[in-house]
């Protein structure tokens, strides 16, 4: 399950400039994906065989130009609240600033692992000023130097050291694991009481791993499956309304523990930025997808009309990725609750599909003959054989050929279009890897 380490701090101490530092050990492996840069605050980092998300909050805060105090403290609480381990990073250069002090002392309130970051240590000569941090009452500051990476693999181990140890999974890996996700009043609540309804029939909930309980089983209409629960739902005490834009902190463990996402848009509102910050974590982790506007008891237009506008405009903004259900539901009147159950069951079989190669290269060879991908100077490329990877996250096709790096975009959007179009991926991403035969 995924760990969150935090980063915090006031302004300028380098926190953005860590974190992309931080995200480097991964860098190589990973390649920017079309449509997943909308988002530069999250990211996965793997280190000695383990991984995990780093987030770094100050990116999340709106206003980040005139960031007060109160800004900062929301986004220590947030960090507390939500984080496995938290990065508390200072400037050795400027010391330690009022501010500075103001957050040290909410962390040590917390009963969280805390590593103090003195960055900006450029070179040696600076590391004894970061004896002044030990008044902080936090422990060992660890020295680095964000811009040319010195002391981060050091920085690293320790992260890596104070994770929770992974609890062993007691779960029926065969069922599908859905996730509520959106912004704070879309209708998270209202969609999962819905499901459960007055006739419970909860069978257990399972602990999940650092939170307490995140799994409940469900056998409901003969569907069976886990919900993971959104953190914030069942701890509507404590959400204030403007921490809207940590709806987003708060959706990524619960979308990486899942496998389809239901993402809920208030129809009223129509699709927000949050909405789209939302959508990128989705589609970084690969999760099959389904998109419920909700309330639609409360729009006036109903007309088929209005409902293909509707949904034509979810697809433009979430592009490249067009290929997922969109359900108008209203989880007060129970309008379509069912439906939602369905496609999940529909996308996370889809997600698990298995197309027979035989009839992979029957269907496909015929229309990469017909509209082969584009010659490169004056060298063809030749698309030979088609083969899906045995089962992984998501669907993964490989194409062989005799020159791989000259496919370009464009033509790998054209393939999976076309797999799409012979066989139904409805809500899950597609894995297109073009090989050298």
């Amino acid at each position: 399950m995924g760990n969150i380490v935090a980063i915090v701090g006031r302004p300028n101490v380098g926190k953005s400039t860590l974190f992309n530092r931080l995200r480097q050990t991964r860098q190589a492996i990973v390649n920017e994906e079309a449509g997943t840069t909308r988002d530069r605050q999250y990211g996965k980092v793997e280190w000695i065989g383990k991984e995990f998300s780093l987030v770094d909050t100050g990116g999340w805060v709106i206003n980040s130009e005139d960031v007060f105090e109160e800004e900062i403290n929301k986004q220590v609480q947030i960090a507390i609240e939500e984080a496995d381990v938290i990065l508390f990073v200072a400037d050795i250069l400027n010391g330690i600033t009022d501010l500075d002090g103001e957050v040290a002392r909410i962390l040590r309130r917390s009963k969280k692992p805390i590593i103090v970051v003195a960055n900006k240590a450029d070179n040696f000569e600076l590391h004894p000023m970061s004896a002044e941090f030990y008044s902080l009452g936090l422990g060992d500051p660890y020295c680095v130097s964000a811009v040319n990476g010195s002391g981060t693999g050091d920085l690293l181990d320790k992260i890596v050291a104070l994770l929770p140890a992974e609890k062993p999974d007691d779960w029926d890996e065969e069922l599908p694991r859905l996730a509520v996700v959106g912004r704070p009043n879309a209708g998270k609540s209202s969609l999962i009481n819905a499901f459960i309804g007055e006739e419970r029939h909860i069978v257990t909930d399972i602990a999940g791993t650092t939170r307490d309980s995140i799994y409940t089983k469900y056998n409901k209409f003969g569907l069976n499956f886990y919900l993971v629960d959104t953190a914030g739902i069942r701890k509507k005490g404590k959400v204030n309304e403007d921490l809207e834009y940590y709806s987003v902190i708060r959706s990524i463990r619960s979308i990486e523990n899942s496998d389809v996402c239901i993402l809920m848009l208030d129809g009223t509102r129509g699709i927000e930025s949050q909405d789209l910050n939302i959508f990128s974590l989705i589609q970084k982790n690969k999760k099959g997808l389904i998109v419920c506007v909700n309330k639609w008891d409360l729009v006036e237009d109903k007309s088929q009309q209005a409902i293909t506008y509707y949904a034509n405009t979810i697809r433009e903004r979430l592009a490249p990725f067009k290929d997922f259900p969109i359900l108008f539901i209203s989880a007060v009147t129970k309008q379509r609750i069912l439906k939602v159950l369905e496609m999940a069951k529909e996308v996370y079989d889809n997600r698990r599909k298995r197309v027979p190669t035989a009839k992979l290269n029957e269907v496909m060879l015929p229309i990469i003959e017909n509209y082969p991908p584009p010659a490169w100077k004056g060298k063809y490329i030749k698309i030979k054989y088609i083969t899906q990877l045995p089962a992984g996250v998501v669907p993964s096709f490989v194409f062989f050929c005799n020159l791989p790096q000259w496919v370009k975009e464009p033509y790998r959007r054209f393939l999976e279009n076309k797999l799409r179009e012979n066989w139904n991926f409805t809500g899950t991403p597609i894995n297109i890897f073009i090989r050298e035969k």
